[in-house]
């Protein structure tokens, strides 16, 4: 079971490693579980030319192997252009493929042929058996490993749903980590920004640890509501342990 936690965009190297300090602190308390920081160091798909996307490449990359290197933990980020691929495999230990990219073949294959796990975020415009030819592109260009990361689907406009039967209908062809924040995003909900309802995060980790699924995802910060992105969706860092805990019990539960 992962647990996938961090801030949804590198804003400083304190806030990075306030986030990762936690998380290795539970890591501690919960061996059961691989726990995997992530943040980006690109937000390429901000709905405003105004909006914060990160420090860049070169700078995040920096930060994410000093949180790799000082406190031991496994690391991902998000590629958005093939170019990007290479540079990040030489840091991270699982590369992710954002949800608007999820059927972008170059960008698969590439990720794939590094020989690191690949986690490609299930876009919001895919029923969950569409997944199925995602993971066909991974496996063709030799990924070893793959996971797919349901994030919600797109219902109506400025909102989204989660179909639980898909975390079933996935587990059948591949390994399905659950995103708990984008779930509950509104996407451009606050106009040139997403809005989102993080009150519905708790609900949705609990059924679809009931329903089955080999990971969470989840963005979380030390200020969620002054965060530079996807604030209104992120779970406050206060708040983790309790969730890792509800995450455990759950599964302890449905596994008796």
């Amino acid at each position: 079971m992962m647990i996938i936690a961090g801030p949804c965009v590198i804003e400083s190297e304190k806030v990075v490693f306030q986030v990762a300090e936690e998380l290795k602190r539970l890591s501690e308390i919960y061996p059961e579980f691989s726990f995997v920081f992530k943040s980006s160091f690109d937000k390429a798909n901000r709905s405003s030319i105004r909006s914060y996307r990160g420090p860049g490449l070169e700078k995040g990359l920096k930060i994410l192997q000093k949180v790799k290197e000082e406190l031991g933990l496994r690391i991902t980020t998000d590629v958005h252009e093939t170019w990007q691929v290479e540079p990040v495999a030489q840091i991270v230990d699982i590369i992710q493929i954002p949800a608007f990219l999820s059927r972008q073949t170059d960008l698969l294959v590439k990720s794939a042929q590094t020989g690191k796990p690949v986690n490609v975020k299930k876009g919001q415009f895919l029923a969950p058996w569409d997944a199925k030819n995602i993971v066909e592109k991974l496996k063709h260009a030799g990924a070893v490993d793959y996971y797919i990361t349901e994030r919600g689907t797109s219902f109506g406009y400025n909102n989204l749903v989660v179909d639980f039967r898909g975390l079933v209908i996935m587990s059948e062809f591949t390994k399905v980590i659950f995103d708990a924040t984008h779930s509950v995003q509104l996407p451009g909900g606050a106009g040139d920004r997403s809005s989102g309802q993080r009150e519905f995060v708790l609900p949705l980790i609990r059924a679809a640890v009931a329903v089955g699924c080999n990971g969470i995802f989840m963005e979380t910060h030390p200020d969620p509501d002054n965060a530079l992105s996807d604030g209104p969706n992120m779970l406050p860092l206060s708040s983790l342990q309790m969730v890792v805990e509800t995450v455990q019990r759950i599964r302890s539960a449905v596994s008796s």
